[in-house]
């Protein structure tokens, strides 16, 4: 097991991932749903690296049938409370255990930084049909509010304190596509906002992964929750605040007739 799959390997985590997460993955699903470009709605879709399923929910209103694939079962314990229509699998990217060109849609959020992308790229375009899209898309995490950098401060600080994993960078636009027989149709970037309070934000930061490498490492976790939620009274007021994550996703089209 490597360490991402370790830390994510983590029941605490699962449900930071299923109920502590703002609906970034609902706005950016419905960009990709307006990219489709078609009446008839997609047969089957599947999500690679679904985690605990919320990059599935949004599928479900774009596919007949949703399929969640996630190489940690420990991520899938709320699954079904999260996307209850779709069905959920265990298994790596590199090694998709479905038939020859029976997905039109398929996506990955942020979960491709951790694959073998020689082995997932042509896998992914075997079990795509003629013409199938792959969307990969991932989005910053959630650091800036509308109107003043308090935010921004605070992050920096959060991650000084509690620094992130490494090694997380992919450069989408830069994959040898066309040696799986993929072609990058588009790369489109921009901002999601989304309303958050002290309690919703201070959940959000909480599931994030330098939180839990630091209780991996022994940090306690009511020591974490403390310093969070002191600090960030200092940027959170009664309202809600509109928190802005940078998101963008890459349109990988299967070469041939859909």
């Amino acid at each position: 097991m490597t360490r991402s799959e370790s830390i994510y390997d983590s029941p605490r985590l699962a449900a930071g991932y299923a109920f502590g997460r703002p609906p970034v993955h609902q706005h950016i699903l419905e960009t990709v749903g307006k990219h489709i470009h078609t009446t008839v709605r997609p047969e089957r879709a599947l999500d690679v690296g679904c985690g605990a399923g919320l990059s599935t929910a949004p599928l479900e209103p774009l596919a007949e049938t949703v399929v969640g694939l996630e190489p940690v079962p420990t991520m899938l314990t709320h699954s079904r409370v999260v996307a209850p229509s779709a069905l959920f699998l265990v298994a790596p990217a590199e090694r998709l255990p479905f038939s020859a060109g029976v997905f039109d849609l398929m996506t990955a959020a942020g979960s491709l930084n951790y694959a073998d992308l020689s082995l997932f790229l042509p896998d992914a375009a075997r079990v795509l049909a003629p013409g199938g899209l792959l969307a990969i898309y991932d989005f910053s995490a959630g650091r800036r509010l509308r109107g003043n950098d308090l935010l921004d401060k605070w992050y920096i600080s959060f991650e000084r304190r509690y620094p992130p994993p490494p090694g997380y960078f992919l450069d989408v636009v830069g994959l040898d596509y066309a040696r799986a027989g993929l072609r990058l149709e588009a790369c489109e970037e921009f901002e999601v906002a989304t309303p958050m309070t002290l309690s919703s934000y201070l959940r959000y930061a909480k599931s994030e992964t330098n939180v839990e490498l630091a209780i991996s490492r022994g940090v306690p976790e009511s020591e974490i929750h403390t310093w969070c939620r002191s600090t960030l009274e200092e940027v959170f007021d009664d309202e809600p605040r509109e928190v802005l994550f940078d998101a963008y996703v890459a349109y990988v089209r299967r070469e041939g007739n859909s």
